[in-house]
């Protein structure tokens, strides 16, 4: 009824005040049914995480698989994260999450509470100590038959997720990735597979690189591109091109489709 292996270090003013981290951890070879997450990072990580690597796992019927949470107030920095080598079957919600707004709920919750609405331009706010951040995590060889949507990256405006690599990954959803808010991006030879609506999503989003992404032919919108903080977006895929790509108007600027 909760998540399956949960990386935490405390929370918030308590968390920062103590100022011990959660680091240097290994996770191999382990498997998780059902629960809201299989592996999880927050969202009390307030004294940090970092320097985990977690490979060769299986998530079956999990809400979320790989879940990194958080929400403002918390502060405490995630970083070095290497991820590998994962298996994911009939997941309820995301195989990849990434939530900086987290409100305490499961993934499956918050959604049905809010309806599924999607905001597409928030305001940043000051940035202090309390302000949480999730960076350089790489992540690579995973697979995914059944998810409600591919991925979901969801940075604070203020304090972007960054520093995220996605290789080598083929996932089977029934709607495509959506990726809010993250800076440094990098899809190299991701697969994505959605039942319906665009197979990339993106709004908000600062030198993002999708490279050799893979998405199935005859789209009528294979990538969708909102917000107005957009920089340096370059999309290399057989399957997308001007035609079948929404843009905001004067996106040739910041938009490179090959």
């Amino acid at each position: 009824g909760d998540d399956g292996i949960c990386i935490k270090s405390g929370k918030d003013k308590a968390g920062r005040d103590r100022g011990i981290p959660c680091e240097n951890i290994l996770v191999d070879n382990c498997i998780v049914f059902h629960g809201h997450g299989g592996f999880v990072v927050g969202s009390e990580m307030s004294g940090g995480v970092r320097n985990v690597k977690v490979s060769n796992c299986t998530f079956s019927g999990t809400d979320v698989g790989l879940r990194f949470k958080s929400a403002r107030g918390r502060g405490g920095v995630v970083e070095n994260i290497w991820i590998e080598d994962i298996a994911m079957n009939d997941i309820l919600q995301e195989p990849l999450l990434f939530d900086l707004f987290y409100g305490g709920k499961s993934a499956s919750e918050a959604l049905a509470e809010n309806g599924g609405a999607e905001a597409a331009d928030l305001a940043p706010k000051p940035v202090d100590e309390t302000t949480p951040a999730f960076r350089d995590i790489h992540i690579r060889n995973v697979w995914c038959r059944g998810a409600r949507r591919a991925m979901y990256f969801n940075g604070l405006p203020e304090m972007n997720v960054e520093r995220v690599t996605v290789e080598n990954t083929q996932i089977y959803a029934a709607t495509g990735a959506q990726i809010n808010e993250s800076s440094d991006v990098v899809l190299r030879d991701v697969q994505i597979v959605p039942e319906q609506g665009p197979a990339l999503m993106l709004n908000n989003v600062k030198n993002l690189s999708a490279e050799g992404f893979v998405c199935p032919e005859g789209l009528e919108r294979a990538l969708v591109v909102t917000g107005s903080r957009n920089r340096s977006i370059e999309v290399s895929s057989p399957q997308i091109t001007g035609a079948n790509a929404s843009l905001p108007k004067g996106a040739a600027q910041y938009v490179a489709i090959k």
